[in-house]
């Protein structure tokens, strides 16, 4: 089981000019690198990969003031590989393949290292506290705001900056762990959604706090103010942050508010049952795009799945065609658009939420699927366990035909 710890580091200004100084090491590596890989491309058709560039960037690195780690160039080499293989992909699928572009400075903003070969954790035994150790940086003050677990192997590590400071990335592998029995918690079914987040089939509700588009007047005002800096100042640097910081801060309270609800949900619940739809589609529509990105609702699946495995709650996923349609109560087609917000069925009479009916259906189908009686107790193990192991990749479920914005 893989796991990634964040920390925030503390370097003094000598130290910060060292980082930065091999951002822009990096930086250069990686626009050569790219410079290289698109005159190989236009002169054969092919690709370059990163051993092939090896062995000159190897020599570049002899060169007097490079203080780039061997190891974190390499990671650079790759990072244009991937970004090649991912061209050469679209450009088999016959999308339009779109060359990979280079970076500047402010937007290359991260180092990469295996574990120990330029960068390593290291404890202050005077202090009594962890130190970050960094090749031709020196030792970070790093704040450690919760222990490593027990049994980790740190495999990589990631240096990066961000707007509010630098942070250390550790990429673990942890021991596979026992799965946990079932809570025998009772199951509910979610409907997800942009006018609401979620409705569940027990009634309840979580709004949709907006959270981009609360703050997009001090965005607007900010980028205004940028963009009326002149080009090359100090002044455009310091309003380019302050632009950064507030992005920051959004994605910060968006994840603070996931990680909460979703430790809610797993530990007051035994089963939750989803939607497996694609999310894409709804951030390529131009009436949804803004909205879309502000839920996040991709980022909720992914902190939701991995919570589950350690609460014994399991998510199942369901193909929600259809769920807004049928009746929770008889099973009737009960067709409405999209703008009627009340199910009324006239054949069993039953009045609810649009997005309360969908759940309710979504519920009913997983308990169908995976053979779970709606206690959320008498369970059958295995399908448990399949379900448990990859629930955002289990099956080929077919592409919703209709889903509530």
């Amino acid at each position: 089981m893989n796991r990634t710890y964040e920390y925030r580091l503390y370097p003094r200004k000598r130290e910060r000019a060292a980082l930065e100084e091999m951002l822009a090491q990096g930086q250069a590596v990686y626009n050569a690198a790219l410079q290289e890989c698109k005159n190989y491309y236009t002169a054969t058709g092919k690709r370059r990969t990163a051993l092939a560039q090896w062995d000159y960037f190897r020599e570049w690195r002899k060169q007097p003031g490079i203080t780039l780690n061997a190891s974190s160039l390499q990671q650079v080499l790759r990072r244009v590989d991937k970004a090649y293989t991912a061209f050469f992909s679209r450009l088999k699928k016959g999308e339009k393949p779109g060359h990979p572009r280079f970076k500047s400075i402010a937007q290359f903003k991260s180092l990469e290292y295996t574990y120990g070969d330029g960068c390593k954790l290291v404890y202050d035994e005077a202090r009594q506290r962890m130190l970050c150790y960094v090749q031709n940086v020196g030792d970070l003050k790093l704040k450690q705001h919760r222990p490593l677990p027990e049994g980790a192997v740190i495999k990589h590590v990631i240096l990066k900056r961000k707007a509010s400071g630098w942070y250390v990335f550790l990429q673990m592998q942890l021991p596979d762990p026992k799965l946990a029995a079932p809570n025998g918690l009772p199951a509910v079914g979610a409907d997800m959604g942009l006018l609401r987040l979620l409705t569940l089939s027990d009634g309840t509700q979580i709004d949709n706090p907006r959270w981009l588009r609360h703050s997009l007047d001090d965005l607007r005002r900010a980028q205004r103010r940028l963009a009326r800096a002149q080009k090359g100042g100090q002044n455009r640097k310091d309003k380019r942050l302050l632009v950064a910081k507030l992005h920051e801060h959004i994605a910060n309270t968006r994840r603070d508010f996931w990680h909460k609800l979703t430790y809610w949900l797993v530990h007051t619940y035994g089963l939750l049952a989803l939607e497996h739809v694609e999310l894409a589609f709804m951030t390529h529509n131009r009436h949804l795009s803004l909205s879309a990105h502000d839920a996040a609702l991709g980022v909720f699946q992914e902190v939701l799945c991995y919570k589950a495995v350690d609460a014994g709650c399991t998510v199942a996923l369901v193909n929600p065609a259809y769920t807004s349609q049928h009746c929770s109560g008889c099973g009737a087609m009960v067709k409405k658009d999209l703008s009627v917000r009340v199910h009324q069925c006239p054949h069993c009479s039953l009045t609810l939420d649009r997005d309360e009916n969908a759940a309710r259906n979504i519920l009913a189908l997983a308990l169908m699927s995976a053979r779970i009686e709606p206690s959320g107790v008498n369970v059958d193990h295995e399908v448990m366990r399949s379900l448990r192991s990859s629930p955002l990749k289990r099956g080929e479920w077919s592409q919703r035909t209709h889903h509530d914005a």
